[in-house]
């Protein structure tokens, strides 16, 4: 059997193979009301129907304010619930397993689509005030929003909030929730002391920044079934100096503190705290290394996948076969293929490892 398509069981939630669908945003809410359209459930389904074990939603963001843009998904509302109910049961009628990432923007919220500009929206323009551990604004030159630092009652509330669309992401029928603490939004910004400033118990050392994420994590796993795994999306590096921003060390800490409270796996990417905060020349496997290193030098049984630049089944496959991670968490090449793990299967001559849906397989030779 092909590595790539071995089971991998957390807690009592066996995903049918190593291929995870990375979150990907959309953009492609009706009405600015975050509820889950005809696009939404063709996007998640057909990774389903494409082999893929897990399929992860895009960023849903946990409240209205926390979306990226006015057309994010959104998962506070009981309309939203009800509209991503179908989804899973789909996903889950081709074997693949359903996830959720649970969102907030932060200081990167209320902008514009990336296909109408990213240009950061003011309330009259149909976006919103923003918020973040500190005053400091995403730097959009002149165009940045007042950015409002989150007192301790907000910070109360951006946790129930959390729990909250946890408890909603269940009713709907997800069987993964991941908790996305990274690419510069909201619990990254807390993490990072590029963009906390805070001098309360939620900044200053590294116990203080790290405290949202590790409260935020408890609070979705207290609410989300023993039996099912609560996942941690991280940046694992700033790409910034390290004496001054967060380092691949602090992600090894921090997999360990969120193994402790209930975190099952770490979903390892990076960057995105500041605009200058990217690699430049991101190639083949960019961000694996620091997956390695998590997986290798945490203390804690935890699992890892990694993700960035992962294009091919032969890199997907060496990745799991090597112990380098325990998931291969492919982006841009789901966008390309939405059967990436059916091809994959034939690339690998393991059609004999997976099912695959009957009324394709003619065409895939299972």
């Amino acid at each position: 059997m092909a590595a790539l398509f071995t089971p991998l069981t957390l807690r009592e939630t066996t995903i049918p193979n190593r291929v995870m669908v990375s979150p990907m945003c959309q953009y492609s809410c009706d009405a600015r009301d975050g509820v889950a359209t005809d696009w939404h459930r063709t996007h998640l389904t057909s990774r389903a129907v494409g082999g893929a074990g897990l399929v992860m939603t895009e960023a849903t963001a946990v409240e209205a304010r926390g979306r990226i843009s006015p057309e994010d998904l959104g998962i506070w509302t009981d309309e939203q619930t009800a509209a991503l109910a179908p989804i899973t049961e789909f996903v889950r009628d081709q074997g693949s397993v359903p996830g959720i990432q649970l969102a907030h923007a932060g200081r990167k919220a209320s902008t514009s689509r990336p296909w109408d500009g990213h240009e950061p929206l003011k309330p009259d323009a149909g976006g919103w005030d923003v918020v973040g551990p500190s005053e400091e604004p995403w730097p959009y030159d002149d165009k940045a929003p007042t950015t409002e630092r989150l007192t301790r009652d907000d910070i109360e509330s951006v946790v129930d909030s959390f729990r909250a669309a946890a408890e909603r992401a269940l009713a709907a029928g997800f069987e993964v929730a991941e908790v996305h603490a990274a690419h510069g939004y909201l619990l990254h910004e807390f993490c990072s002391p590029v963009t906390n400033h805070r001098e309360d118990g939620y900044g200053g050392d590294f116990e203080g920044r790290t405290r949202l994420t590790r409260e935020v994590t408890a609070a979705v796993r207290a609410v989300w079934p023993d039996d099912r795994p609560v996942f941690v999306r991280i940046s694992a590096t700033d790409w910034l100096p390290e004496r001054e921003s967060w380092t691949v060390a602090d992600s090894v800490r921090l997999a360990d503190d969120l193994a402790d409270v209930g975190a099952d796996l770490i979903d390892v990417s990076g960057g995105g705290i500041s605009p200058n905060s990217w690699p430049e020349n991101p190639g083949p496997n960019y961000q694996l290394p620091y997956a390695e290193r998590i997986r290798r030098e945490t203390e804690a049984d935890i699992t890892v996948g990694a993700v960035g630049g992962i294009t091919t089944p032969e890199q997907a496959e060496a990745i799991i076969a090597n112990d380098r991670a325990d998931l291969a968490i492919v982006g841009r090449e789901h966008l390309r293929d939405p059967y990436f793990t059916l091809h994959a299967a034939q690339a690998l001559d393991a059609t004999d490892d997976i099912e695959g849906p009957p009324q394709y397989r003619r065409a895939f030779g299972f």
